[in-house]
């Protein structure tokens, strides 16, 4: 793993700084590690992909449904192609389940045309409407009443952890040097050559001078893609233009013996506010309910509420009358950042050398390597100067999508090493093996957070009850850290 050491500052100035190791972070990071550039990458965080990116729906969305001519458009759609073949190439679990639609009246029945239109304008065409007896025969376990549906076959399930993670180990087997709990602070520039004639052209504008947690480090170009910190960061450079509301999204993941239950992404009618409530299939072969769409004060309120959960329940029996049977596994907050602007708040100021990525929401994850390529885009049109590198390397991502072959299951694995059939935590079938390559991978496990966000370790059905303490002793013994830092037990 590439670092710098803690309140190290170098004389060569990093030629990019991107703050934020979520998605879209670690995508651009990732990108840029494709040529020959010397980039930094700063995470509040004890982990990358740990903030907005864990705690979505999880749905690889197409973009059938964008405001056509909107930035989001444009980039959801280049996303979703960048994704699918990189997924493929990296490990990424993804599943193309496609999506159903479903109006319950006449009113949302009366809004299919206009939808299937904007699809149309967005590129989008192989979306097509549904009459109620194909609907029903696809999915028999659906409530009585829908009226029809509109078919969107290309939208896919992926994992959330992985894919962060995939971008960020990339980024990091290819130079990119990642601090961890290194929050931004503060933002000082060095002022221009006094000689600009004289000086080398990448100085002669200035260095910014990066105060975090960990030290000082200096960059000449800075990419603020701080998702619900975006709008903080951006004032540091003297921006005042959006303001992050952290919009409160509370989810619930069933047993996976309610997975039959459904064979598509189950989606409402969207409006004008938010997606709303759906129903899906998981990679890791759950069902999961949601989101609710609270606005909220508290940047860090992800914490579920009695309310949230009993209304989301309500929905689904609603939905699908035989979850009313099943038992729940969890539940879980993600907050997306949201701000007054209908669109991405992507701006580029190539005489400051600074690029603002904000205002990504819910969509952030389908659209983060089509972002990544955008910005790249607008630092090349800023001044900064890419070479593509000959030796990239390529990462392959172990696997924990349960459509894909799990280590406990390939026999040709544990025959060169056992403990890919010595299995710690039997929910989720999660073996000795991955979670020692999970403390000894490129951007180790640090905390059992972390561990589950890699593995799947202690997310079952029993939530770690059984095998918490196991699982915490073997990472312990293989990070060497002790195993109160590991449960993020404070000093």
């Amino acid at each position: 793993m590439s670092t710098a050491r803690a309140n190290a500052t170098t004389d060569v100035p990093f030629e990019v700084a991107v703050v934020g190791a979520g998605v879209v972070g670690a995508a651009i990071a990732r990108e840029l590690a494709r040529h020959r550039l010397r980039v930094l990458l700063l995470e509040t965080g004890a982990d990358v992909g740990a903030g907005t990116s864990k705690a979505n729906t999880a749905i690889l969305h197409t973009g059938f449904d964008a405001k056509p001519g909107t930035l989001e458009a444009g980039l959801v759609r280049r996303g979703h192609a960048l994704l699918v073949r990189h997924a493929a190439e990296a490990g990424i679990p993804v599943e193309r389940l496609g999506a159903l639609l479903v109006a319950w009246d006449d009113e949302q029945r009366a809004t299919l045309p206009a939808i299937t239109e904007r699809a149309r304008r967005n590129g989008y065409t192989a979306i097509r409407e549904v009459a109620a007896a194909e609907l029903y025969a696809r999915e028999p376990a659906l409530a009585p009443g829908a009226l029809a549906a509109l078919e969107i076959p290309d939208e896919s399930i992926v994992c959330p952890f992985t894919t962060p993670l995939a971008f960020a180990t990339e980024a990091v087997v290819n130079g990119v040097t990642l601090m961890l709990e290194a929050p931004l602070q503060a933002v000082t520039r060095t002022p221009p050559a006094a000689d600009a004639a004289g000086a080398r052209d990448a100085d002669a504008a200035g260095v910014y001078v990066l105060l975090t947690a960990r030290g000082h480090f200096r960059a000449r170009y800075v990419v603020n893609a701080a998702g619900l910190g975006a709008d903080d960061v951006d004032r540091l450079f003297g921006h005042t233009r959006f303001t992050v509301t952290a919009r409160r999204g509370e989810l619930v993941v069933f047993d996976k013996l309610a997975r039959p239950l459904l064979r598509h992404v189950l989606l409402p009618v969207p409006t004008a506010r938010t997606k709303g409530v759906l129903v899906s299939p998981t990679v890791f072969g759950n069902l999961v309910l949601g989101p609710t769409a609270d606005d909220v004060s508290d940047k860090d309120a992800t914490d579920s509420t009695a309310g949230g959960i009993h209304g989301l329940l309500a929905q689904g029996r609603r939905l699908v009358p035989a979850l009313a049977d099943e038992e729940v596994t969890a539940v879980y907050v993600g907050l997306r950042a949201a701000t007054e602007h209908a669109d991405y708040q992507i701006r580029f100021h190539p005489e400051e050398r600074y690029v603002c990525v904000g205002g990504i929401r819910s969509t952030g994850l389908s659209a983060s390597m089509a972002i990544a390529e955008h910005v790249c885009d607008g630092l090349r049109d800023a001044g900064l100067r890419l070479e593509p590198r000959l030796d990239f390397r390529a990462v392959r991502m172990p696997n924990i999508g349960e459509a894909f072959g799990r280590p406990y299951e390939r026999s040709e694995l544990i025959a060169a090493d056992p403990d890919y059939g010595r299995i710690v935590c039997h929910c989720e079938r999660v073996t000795r093996r991955e979670i020692l390559d999970a403390a000894g991978a490129a951007i180790p496990a640090r905390n059992l957070d972390a561990l589950r966000r890699r593995t799947r370790a202690t997310l079952g059905r029993c939530q770690g009850f059984y095998c918490t303490a196991a699982v915490t002793r073997l990472l312990a013994s293989a990070s060497g850290r002790e195993i109160a830092e590991l449960l993020g037990v404070p000093p």
